[in-house]
Parts: structure tokens; C-alpha cells; sequence
């Protein structure tokens, strides 16, 4: 079964970098984050808060998780093949490297033209900070930070929990993942209510995110240090970051264009000062978002061949463990 989902999400990947996301298709994110919005209006009140966030969780993973469960297995049952294309279509809804890396360039192009305005709004769709009066080395950093951070929620991540269960999985991991870009945040509506949803998204992003990191610095060679000194840089900045998984890719991308992420944003005015990611040996500019999507795209095939090594060496257990015990 691994080996079929081996092949389900290397097609997943094919089909999501030929077809991406277009915005007028129905995609089950949308439905699922149609529920999770129902559920929160219903039940984020009163007394209970944590509890009704966790089962806010739990009956969305059930229901997403039951269905995809279901329609595989169905798929499957007819033929191998239709299986095998089920799955890939379900896992290639939960990535998005064609969809990251043309949000980067939505913001890129106006900046090449100079127009900051355009830029600032572009940014202002994939990003929570305030943008309005943002200089264009303030916009680069957006974008950069957005990239470098989401190549793991939105693309290498999905294919991790693929391989260990499937479509079910990836599509669970992006439940958890929807469930805390909605309600994960620490403020006064959310704080309690989304608690849940914030500790699952990191659990289920503890080990891509490390992995993410590792294929990014194999894969890449840093242009003004040696991948010893950025080793080290990612060691020292990864966990300054207030999350504990998106330090690792930010880190990364720093540490290989040599230029420093991190700083001062502002959320409806309030300040919040970041850590400092990487070390400053040259200025951010706008180039640097197309050498973050040539990062990404250079990550990519590695990533795919280390969970294809894993794939393989799981199966070769679980057939040892099996001959194991019927000796």
C-alpha cells in the first residue's frame, strides 16, 4: 500500500505544478473551512472554550478524515489505477507549490515595475501584518518570510503525512492546518477557543518542517558562506521564532541567500518585533523572492526522494516484521 501512495503523491505533485489551484474550481479546503467557520460561530461562546475548540478539531478531522477514508478505499476497490488517480487528485488538493510560488511573483512583478502600491496589496493578501506603508525592502521580506515559511505547511508537509497514510492524512493534515490559519490565534475571541488547533498544527508540522530545512540546505549551496557556517546559523535562529516549526525553513532561506529575515511588523497597529533570522551579509532586494521560489523548486525533488527512501525502507520492515513473526 505505501508504494501506492508513493505514486499517488508524486502525481499529486505533477498535477498541482501543471494545474495549481484555480480559484473558480471547487476545492475541499473551501468546504471544510466553510464547516470549521459554522462550527466556531456555534460553539465559540460561553463557558468551555478549550474544549468545545477540541471538538471543533476532532468532528471537522472525523468528518474530512471518514470520507477521504471512504472514497479511497471504495477507489481502490474498483481498480488499483482508480485508486492510485483518486488519491493523487485528493493529495493535490492539500499542496500549493504553484500557488506559493505565484503569489511570490503576484508581489515580485510590481515591484520591478515600482510600483509599491500594487506590491503592498499583493503582499497584503498572503500575509497578516499591515503593508500599507511598507518600503520595498520591507515588502521583499514578506514575501521571502511567506515563502520560506509555507514551503512546509503548504507543499512539503502534505507529502509527508501522504506517505505515512495516504490522501486521509494529507487531507487530516490540512483540516489541522485550515483549523489554525482560522482560529489558532492568541487573541481575545481565539485564545482559548483555538488553542486546540494551534497545538495540533505543531505536532503534525514537528518533523516536516526539520526535514524541510535539512533538503533545503543539501539542495542549495549558500552563496556567501560555507553549508557548515549556515548549519550553524539555522541551529543558532530557527528556534528564536515564536512559532516552533516556522523558524526552520525562514533560518534556511536566510542562511542560504545570506541576508537576514525577521524585524518590526505591525498587526492593526500594534507592534511586534520578530527575531532576527540569518546574518546580514547583503541587503534584501526584490530578486531575492525569485531566488526563494529557485530554492523551493531546487528543495522540491530531493524532498520527494527522501520520502521515497522512507516509503521503501518502511515497507522492507513491516515485510521483515511479518516474516518475523510467521517463523
Amino acid at each position: 500500500m505505501i508504494l501506492y501512495h508513493l505514486i499517488a503523491l508524486t502525481c499529486a505533485v505533477l498535477i498541482d505544478l501543471v494545474v495549481g489551484d484555480p480559484p473558480n474550481w471547487p476545492h475541499p479546503v473551501k468546504w471544510f473551512g466553510s464547516l470549521i467557520g459554522k462550527l466556531e460561530n456555534r460553539w465559540n461562546k460561553g463557558l468551555y472554550q478549550k474544549e468545545k475548540g477540541l471538538m471543533m478539531v476532532l468532528t471537522v478531522l472525523v468528518v474530512v478524515g471518514g470520507t477521504s477514508f471512504l472514497l479511497v478505499v471504495g477507489s481502490y476497490y474498483i481498480h488499483p489505477l482508480v485508486g492510485i488517480g483518486i488519491e493523487a487528485i485528493l493529495i493535490a488538493t492539500t499542496i500549493a507549490q504553484k500557488g506559493l510560488k505565484e503569489a511570490a511573483l503576484t508581489i515580485y512583478w510590481p515591484l520591478e515595475r515600482n510600483d509599491l502600491e500594487e506590491a503592498r496589496m499583493k503582499l497584503s493578501y498572503i500575509v497578516g501584518r499591515d503593508t500599507q506603508h511598507l518600503v520595498e525592502e520591507e515588502i521583499t521580506r514578506g514575501a521571502v518570510e511567506t515563502v520560506a515559511e509555507n514551503t512546509s505547511d503548504g507543499i512539503t508537509a502534505p507529502l509527508f503525512w501522504a506517505l505515512i497514510g495516504g490522501a486521509p492524512f494529507a487531507m487530516m493534515y490540512r483540516v489541522i492546518n485550515t483549523c489554525d490559519s482560522m482560529v489558532g490565534y492568541k487573541n481575545e475571541r481565539f485564545r482559548d477557543f483555538g488553542w486546540a488547533s494551534a497545538r495540533f498544527d505543531d505536532i503534525v508540522n514537528w518533523i516536516p518542517s526539520r526535514l524541510t530545512s535539512i533538503s533545503m540546505l543539501i539542495t542549495n549551496r549558500p552563496e556567501f558562506i560555507s553549508r557548515t557556517r549556515a548549519r550553524k546559523i539555522v541551529w543558532r535562529d530557527a528556534k528564536k521564532h515564536p512559532s516552533p516549526n516556522s523558524g526552520w525553513g525562514e533560518a534556511a532561506v536566510a542562511a542560504i541567500l545570506g541576508v537576514q529575515l525577521g524585524g518590526i511588523n505591525y498587526y492593526k497597529g500594534v507592534i511586534s518585533n520578530r527575531a532576527m533570522m540569518g546574518d546580514p551579509l547583503v541587503p534584501l532586494e526584490k530578486n531575492h523572492i525569485l531566488k526563494t521560489n529557485q530554492i523551493v523548486t531546487k528543495t522540491l525533488p530531493f524532498y520527494l526522494l527522501l520520502i521515497w527512501t522512507g516509503g521503501v525502507l518502511i515497507e522492507l520492515a513491516r515485510t521483515w516484521i511479518k516474516s518475523a513473526l510467521f517463523i
